[in-house]
C-alpha cells in the first residue's frame, strides 16, 4: 500500500508542477523535491519523465470520468448538467488566473513540442466533447448540430480561460459564466 501511496503522490505532485510551470519547464528533480523522496525512490517508480506524464494524464482522464458521473447524477436536466460544465471556470478560478486551463496549457504544449503523448493528452477535450454532445442530443439536437454546438462551448470555455489568464480578470469569468449559462438555458427540451 506504502508503494501506491507514493507513487500516487508523485503523480499528483507532477500534476500540479506540470501545470504550474509546464511539462518541459519540470524536472525529476523538482518533482522529488515536492514529494520530498530520493531520487533513488523516485527511478523506483517512474524510469523516465514521460512515464509520469501518461501517468498524469490517465489521473486526469479517471478524475475526469467521475466528475462527468456525478455531474449525471447531479443533474436534473440536460441543460443542469451543461451548466456544470461551464461553472467549472468558477470553481477553478484562481488556478485559472494564474495558470490558464490545465487542459488547454497541457495540450498546446504537448502540441508544440511534437510530442508522442498528445494524444493522450487531447483524449481529455475529447472526453468532454463527447459528453457535452450527448447533453444536447438529450435537449433534442441531431448528432451533427449537437456535436457543433458541443464544440462551441469547448472553444468558447477555452477562449475564457485564455483570456481571464492573460488579464488576469475574475470579472471577465464571471460575466461569461452568466452568458454561457444564458445560451444554455435557450435550449427548451424537444
Amino acid at each position: 500500500m506504502k508503494k501506491q501511496k507514493t507513487r500516487d503522490h508523485i503523480i499528483e505532485a507532477a500534476d500540479q508542477l506540470f501545470y504550474q510551470q509546464g511539462y518541459e519547464h519540470t524536472s525529476f528533480a523538482h518533482i522529488a523535491d515536492d514529494v520530498k523522496i530520493s531520487r533513488g525512490n523516485f527511478y523506483y517508480h517512474f524510469k523516465t519523465k514521460d512515464e509520469i506524464l501518461d501517468a498524469v494524464i490517465s489521473a486526469r482522464l479517471d478524475k475526469t470520468r467521475k466528475m462527468l458521473s456525478q455531474w449525471e447524477q447531479g443533474g436534473t436536466s440536460p441543460q443542469d448538467r451543461i451548466k456544470c460544465f461551464i461553472r467549472i471556470l468558477i470553481t477553478n478560478r484562481d488556478k485559472i488566473l494564474n495558470y490558464g486551463c490545465p487542459v488547454g496549457t497541457l495540450t498546446t504544449e504537448l502540441a508544440k513540442l511534437n510530442h508522442a503523448s498528445r494524444a493522450e493528452a487531447n483524449a481529455l477535450f475529447t472526453l468532454f466533447r463527447c459528453w457535452l454532445q450527448e447533453q444536447f442530443i438529450q435537449i433534442g439536437c441531431q448528432e451533427d448540430d449537437a456535436d457543433e454546438r458541443a464544440m462551441h462551448l469547448l472553444a468558447r470555455s477555452q477562449g475564457v480561460a485564455t483570456l481571464a489568464s492573460a488579464f488576469h480578470d475574475a470579472k471577465f469569468i464571471d460575466q461569461e459564466v452568466t452568458q454561457m449559462c444564458e445560451w444554455v438555458d435557450g435550449y427548451a427540451p424537444v
